[in-house]
């Protein structure tokens, strides 16, 4: 649930609140429509780390249904995730890092059909990645911290830490000195 309260208190930043959180505003804010399938994805996590699969599949196919957005609850998903927009979203990903944006019509996924949960045909996305709408990271492909991804790119390679993947395939742009500053 540390992860649930950070993926709060990043979404209350975004919408322009500074300083403490009380915990009447962390539970007001689960139930806002940008916030709740974050709070469905760590219920869904919740359950099944502790074997209640059954449970855990009920929350994410309820996120699939109300805000068509699908993540397994395998999916291992840092603290302050935001989804500002949902709709046509996969999490496919094995890891997914802390303060991650992904935008909507985003598939992290495999190159393969997978009917299992295969880790190693899975992309990583690192700490602090911005993923633009519609994009794709497809295969075993790591997303370095504070990288970018363009909207509609097709990511096929991995993309170095701060660096910018563009285009379909996605080409990498690399970060100048100054950038990472």
């Amino acid at each position: 649930m540390k992860n649930l309260r950070s993926d709060i208190e990043r979404f209350l930043q975004f919408m322009g609140h500074a300083g403490p959180v009380s915990t009447f505003k962390l539970v007001k804010t689960c139930f806002n429509p940008r916030m709740l399938p974050v709070v469905l994805i760590r219920m869904a996590e919740f359950f099944f780390e502790r074997r209640l699969g059954v449970v855990a599949k009920l929350f994410s196919m309820t996120n699939v249904a109300v805000f068509g957005i699908e993540s397994s609850p395998q999916v291992r998903i840092g603290g302050g995730l935001f989804l500002p927009h949902t709709v046509g979203t996969v999490l496919g990903a094995e890891r997914i890092g802390d303060n991650v944006t992904i935008l909507q019509g985003v598939t992290l996924g495999t190159a393969e059909p997978d009917n299992g949960f295969t880790v190693s045909l899975r992309p990583v996305i690192g700490n602090n990645v911005v993923i633009g709408a519609g994009a794709k990271v497809i295969g075993r492909v790591t997303i370095g911290d504070h990288a970018k991804v363009g909207a509609n790119a097709v990511v096929l390679q991995d993309v170095p830490p701060y660096a910018i993947a563009v285009g379909v395939p996605a080409r990498i742009i690399l970060p100048t000195q100054a950038d990472k500053l």
